[in-house]
Parts: structure tokens; C-alpha cells; sequence
């Protein structure tokens, strides 16, 4: 997956956007929707904050606090060092967090917890707890017709393709996997808070 995610670095933030590949997509509703979101992320109390599998800091940008992005992928880090500025970003493994305990207030993720399979979601929401008292996170809501699990083949404009792991969620089934909240559940996006 590291290659896929170094490939997709200057892309990624056109599928956010509707460019590129994403320019013919009906998502009615998408843009407002984003607002609002970037809106619930952007009132969420300044902290202390690790976001992790930040990509490009589209969404790091309006974190407020003390920041550090983690990814794995320096290609997105270089991206997210010029969206995000006043953060500080770190190369390095969700799974296994290059931090100490209790290091942040609150951990934050986008589109990173919906591609986790078993056991890797256990390992990741351990490591997050480990490091964090607050977890939150963004996913993708179940549309009419979704599977809750699948496997999604994924184009980049260089053609390649890649086959990756998704799992979509209502508000009540995240936030009763994480043992949480929900803040916004609209027809794109969740953010739950544990």
C-alpha cells in the first residue's frame, strides 16, 4: 500500500476537490457537506494533537493546537508540509506510533480506520489509546447498496491499479466500535469522537 499512496501524493487531494479522475462524479451534496465537516473539525477544542495517515493535511490544516501528521509516505508529508504549515509532520508506522504514552490529547484520523482489517484495527485503536485520550475519527458513510466490507479497485491517472480494503459505516455502528460519539453523520462523512 506505501507505493500506492506515494503514487497518488499529488492526486490525492482531487478526489476531496472532484478534479482529476473525480471531475465526472455526481456527488450531490459533496461540497456543502465538506464545509460542514471541515467545520466540526475546525470547532473541536485547540489540543495537543497526533493526526495519523494525515496524506497531504488536506484535513490537518484546520486542526487547531499543537499538531504533529504522521504518515508513512514522505511523498504525502511533502504535500501536507506546504497545506499545513504550522504543523510539524513525522515519517513513520500507524501500527506501531514512534511516541510515548499519554504524548497527545487527542489522536485524529481520516479514511485511514475504514482500511484497516483485522487485526490491524485492534493494534491501531491499542496504539491510539496508548498515546491519546481522545480518539477521533472520519469515515465513510454506508450508502444505499454498500457492503459494509469490500475490496475497491482503484485507478491513478497513470493507470495503474490497486486493489484496496474499505469498510463503510452509519454513525451508530462506528461509534459503538470505538466506544464513542457521534459529531456529524451526514450522507458522506462520520466523525466520531472516543
Amino acid at each position: 500500500m506505501k507505493t500506492y499512496y506515494d503514487r497518488r501524493a499529488h492526486e490525492y487531494d482531487d478526489w476531496w476537490l472532484g478534479g482529476g479522475l473525480y471531475a465526472d462524479r455526481e456527488r450531490p451534496g459533496w461540497e456543502e457537506e465538506l464545509e460542514v465537516l471541515i467545520g466540526v473539525i475546525a470547532a473541536l477544542p485547540p489540543a495537543r494533537t497526533l493526526d495519523v495517515a494525515c496524506g497531504t493535511g488536506f484535513l490537518t490544516r484546520h486542526l487547531r493546537g499543537d499538531v504533529v501528521g504522521l504518515d508513512q509516505s514522505e511523498r504525502m508529508l511533502d504535500v501536507a508540509r506546504e497545506q499545513a504549515p504550522d504543523a510539524t509532520f513525522v515519517r513513520g508506522d500507524a501500527l506501531t506510533l514512534p511516541f510515548e504514552d499519554g504524548a497527545f490529547d487527542r489522536l485524529f484520523t481520516s479514511y485511514f480506520y475504514c482500511h484497516l482489517e483485522e487485526p490491524e484495527r485492534q493494534t491501531f485503536l491499542a496504539e491510539a489509546r496508548r498515546v491519546a485520550r481522545e480518539l477521533v475519527v472520519v469515515a465513510s458513510v454506508q450508502g444505499a447498496g454498500d457492503a459494509f466490507e469490500r475490496y475497491e479497485e482503484r485507478v491513478l491517472k497513470d493507470g495503474s491499479r490497486w486493489t484496496v480494503f474499505k469498510r463503510v459505516f452509519t454513525g451508530a455502528q462506528l461509534a459503538a466500535e470505538l466506544g464513542g460519539e457521534v459529531l456529524h453523520e451526514g450522507r458522506w462523512f462520520i466523525v466520531v469522537r472516543a
